[in-house]
């Protein structure tokens, strides 16, 4: 399993110091229920705004 999930999207509230997700649990989905066959086809479900 990852030590470190590495992140650039500054403004969500799982990122600490600009470049690491500090969430428990991360949930990342294909697009549409269908099976991904490169990284444009997938999302993080476990992003979250911050009040940046």
């Amino acid at each position: 399993m990852a030590q470190d999930v590495l992140c650039e999207v500054v403004n969500c509230v799982h990122n600490r110091e600009g470049k690491l997700c500090d969430a428990t649990q991360i949930f990342v989905v294909s697009h549409k229920g269908k099976e991904a066959s490169n990284s444009i086809e997938t999302d993080c479900k476990t992003f979250e705004p911050s009040d940046i």
